[in-house]
């Protein structure tokens, strides 16, 4: 093993070091014999609290301060006749309220007694005699003043109004002369019509949409091409005739409504159901025929019993209840 290589060191480094080891070997020599540890130091702040905690606290003094608010005088009490005053104008605000709400409830009753006595029907006659009244004198004034009536009421009316008006006319009496029946093609015919007028507008937007919707697969499934004109004017051609409806088609049967449809439907044929047992009704109550038990066997029976009815029902009432309830002794 090759010897370790020594730093050169001058010899003033030299005797510094021995001399800093002479003083380290004093300094334990003399710890040594005295055995004593040095003391540490304790802190600034241990140091400050200790003093704090020794130091006597200043005497505080209850006396209140001079600097205090003084405290606010008390309110005097209400006295007894201040009080009854109150209760009293709060008792007449009360009783002119509940007047007040009295008479109005009276108003409302008054009127409402006053329109259930009051009959519609004898109102609209009432107005409608009263136009035809002042109709009739109009047109007498003016007929003896020398001018004619039809001529001087036309100037009121706009050339538009008079023709709708004139076209209104003339389908009224169309309509009164085609009450009776005639056949039963005009009678489909009629219900056919009220039907449409009870259908309402048609929903133009919908019919677009699914117009559109049906161009579009034609045209993918390639029975349909759509060709352009010179005018920019997009035309659909049908190709081998299935996209356009004709005598032969049935694609009418594959159509599906949807349920707001189905249900104005239903609504039109409770309608039509409601209005026939109507009829049916006031046609049993013409005839005397409340729709009761059957004692008749012709119409002259019928008849026959409708008159005894009419005379001796008040008499045989009891005894009628008597042998339907089977009472009778």
């Amino acid at each position: 093993m090759p010897p370790a290589k020594k730093r050169k060191t001058t010899r003033s480094g030299e005797a510094q070091v021995a001399a800093g080891k002479q003083v380290e070997n004093e300094a334990d020599g003399a710890l040594s014999t005295t055995g004593e540890t040095p003391a540490e130091e304790t802190p600034a702040e241990e140091t400050t609290m200790a003093a704090a905690k020794t130091s006597p606290q200043p005497a505080t003094s209850d006396a209140p301060s001079s600097s205090s608010t003084p405290a606010e005088p008390a309110r005097p009490a209400p006295s007894a006749a201040s009080a009854a005053q109150e209760r009293l104008a709060r008792f007449r605000a009360l009783q002119a309220r509940a007047k007040a709400s009295s008479d109005q409830n009276l108003k409302e009753a008054t009127k409402e007694s006053q329109r259930l006595a009051t009959d519609p029907s004898q109102l609209t006659a009432i107005n409608r005699q009263h136009a035809i009244a002042s109709h009739k004198l109009l047109k007498a004034d003016i007929e003896e003043a020398g001018e004619d009536f039809e001529r001087k009421r036309a100037w009121d009316w706009t050339v538009e109004e008079s023709e709708r008006w004139d076209k209104r006319m003339r389908k009224k009496e169309a309509h009164r002369d085609d009450t009776a029946f005639k056949d039963y093609a005009r009678e489909s015919q009629k219900a056919y019509k009220r039907q449409l007028r009870n259908m309402g507008p048609p929903d133009l937007e919908r019919y677009t949409r699914e117009k559109l919707a049906a161009i579009e697969k034609a045209a993918a499934a390639g029975t349909l091409d759509i060709v352009e004109t010179d005018d920019g004017e997009m035309i659909a051609v049908d190709k081998d005739g299935t996209f356009f409806s004709t005598a032969d088609s049935t694609a009418f049967a594959e159509h599906k409504p949807d349920k707001a449809a189905v249900d104005r439907l239903v609504a039109d044929l409770r309608r039509a159901e409601e209005a026939s047992l109507k009829r049916r009704r006031e046609r049993m109550a013409k005839n005397g025929d409340d729709g009761g038990d059957v004692t008749y066997i012709n119409e002259k029976n019928k008849q026959f019993n409708q008159k005894l009815a009419r005379f001796y029902n008040k008499y045989t009432a009891e005894i009628r209840e008597s042998f339907e309830r089977g009472t009778m002794v």
